[in-house]
């Protein structure tokens, strides 16, 4: 399988992708992550106004394999959720990054996108040799 790395986005350890937007930041999985998960039969994901701090599950995603947490890299509210991916899950296997964004999210004053790895440094964690 080869995978989508996109250069817009910055990923964490735990395989969330991150894209700034305006000052806001669209938190999704990457391909990979959802090809390790197999096929996705339901998805979870925090209530709008919600205030999490870094490191806080912010959704599950269920597969026919596992149940996984999806976490936050940064502190600060989620302002949106995507309720399409909520009601088909499926779309995050067909396209993670364009439609199957999870949420988007109004960070604190206290984030740094080079916290997280850039697209070329996660490739080489995810991606054998």
């Amino acid at each position: 399988m080869t995978y989508l790395f996109p250069e817009s986005l910055r990923y964490a350890d735990t395989h969330e992708y991150v894209k700034e937007e305006n000052g806001l930041l669209k938190i999704g999985i990457s391909e990979f992550a959802i090809d390790q998960l197999g096929d996705i039969v339901f998805v979870e994901l925090a209530e709008i106004g919600d205030t999490l701090k870094k490191g806080d599950t912010f959704g599950t995603i269920e597969s026919v394999k596992a149940v996984e947490e999806v976490f936050l890299p940064f502190s600060g509210e989620i302002i949106h959720r995507n309720e399409r991916v909520i009601d088909n899950p499926e779309i995050l296997q067909n396209d993670p990054i364009n439609s199957g964004w999870l949420v988007i999210f109004k960070p604190d004053s206290q984030f740094l996108l080079t916290d997280l790895m850039s697209s070329e440094e996660y490739k080489s964690k995810v991606v054998p040799k």
